[in-house]
């Protein structure tokens, strides 16, 4: 096993298609690595990678958060070690084995107070759990804050996902600026989603980022969504499997 996980994390703004695209690359890792041990992180509050992957997410890892909160409450003297031990026991009994896959949420974090204690105890155990695996898969939340609060702190593939928008555009070129002051990453590039045409992808702007793939529109895609069918049974003549799929060969990872 690799104690060294490449580790693929994507963003990019609200609606581009990023979700999708994470379950696409669980499937092609799945399908081309069927040796290695791949686990699937959903980063985003609306925990859209469970459905995408049609999985039923019991707990979460805010969840643990909480119940560490409470524990603390309860017991003001938590040493380090038990709290850390505590949480990597937890989050253990939250990931779900599927398909040849793991997959956990981390949930959407509302809490009173500043608990940043705690936090970077979970973004420990985290990587503890990460460093179990030889691909770790993170669907980000929407925009630059995963960045900002440095959740996405080292990694090793940073995917910008967008759609032809200048905003879109501008999203990604912004995420790349923070994320080379606060990330630790080897390789970044785009994925263009959701494109009229491919005359229309050669003329977005996306400053010096590399373009690795660029995906027209999808019906087999939205047939998909709309019968909230499994993203694995995608037939592999898809357009966002072969754009993916050709995304994840320039990047070396398949």
């Amino acid at each position: 096993m690799s104690n060294t996980p490449q580790i693929i994390a994507l963003t990019g703004k609200g609606g581009v298609g990023k979700t999708s695209i994470s379950g696409t690359i669980v499937k092609l890792l799945v399908k081309n690595h069927p040796d290695k041990r791949i686990l699937a992180i959903d980063a985003d509050p609306a925990i859209g990678l469970s459905s995408v992957l049609n999985i039923d997410v019991k707990k979460t890892i805010d969840d643990i958060r909480k119940e560490l909160i409470a524990n603390l409450e309860d017991e003001d003297l938590f040493s380090v070690e038990q709290l850390l031990g505590e949480a990597k026991y937890k989050i253990y009994e939250a990931v779900t084995e599927q398909n040849g896959f793991a997959f956990i949420a981390i949930g959407r974090p509302e809490a009173d107070g500043c608990y940043c204690r705690i936090n970077e105890y979970l973004k420990e155990v985290i990587t503890i759990l990460s460093s179990q695996f030889d691909y770790v898969v993170i669907d980000g939340e929407a925009g630059i804050e995963q960045v900002n609060r440095r959740v996405m702190e080292k990694v090793t593939h940073l995917l910008l996902i967008t759609d032809a928008s200048k905003k879109g555009c501008q999203v990604i070129q912004t995420i790349k600026s923070v994320a080379d002051n606060l990330v630790m990453y080897e390789k970044a590039g785009v994925i263009a989603n959701r494109i009229p045409s491919e005359e229309i992808a050669a003329e977005m702007d996306i400053g010096e980022l590399e373009m690795l793939s660029a995906i027209t529109s999808d019906d087999n895609l939205a047939l998909c969504d709309m019968k909230g069918e499994n993203v694995f049974f995608l037939d592999d003549n898809s357009k966002i499997v072969q754009g993916t799929e050709k995304a994840l060969k320039k990047l070396g990872l398949i």
